[in-house]
């Protein structure tokens, strides 16, 4: 996991590299990159004009993600079904163990 000076990490190396570093410490900037680098580039402005940094993703239901973010029904479900959730999941496992 490499930091850049802002503190943020660089996501897009990561998810290329198949680790995800924890999202709770990702910055906004972060969960930004991490969208638009698994293919939701149009999507990822609403995490950024919401302020949604790694702890806020963490914390978002279903409904948020389709109703809070203003984005199209389709990619609301494939974000959260395919990303929101499996962080989530992934933060728990990690922090229970």
């Amino acid at each position: 996991m490499e930091t850049k000076a802002n503190g943020s990490v660089d996501i897009k190396s990561t998810v290329e590299n198949g680790e995800l570093p924890d999202p709770a410490l990702w910055a906004v900037a972060d969960v930004v990159n991490y969208f638009k680098a698994t293919g939701f580039e149009e999507q990822a402005n609403a995490f950024q004009d919401q302020e949604i940094d790694g702890k806020s993703l963490l914390l978002m239901t279903r409904n948020d993600v389709l109703t809070g973010l203003s984005i199209k029904l389709g990619p609301a479900l494939k974000i959260y079904e395919y990303h929101v959730k499996p962080l989530q999941t992934q933060h728990l496992k990690t922090n229970v163990s």
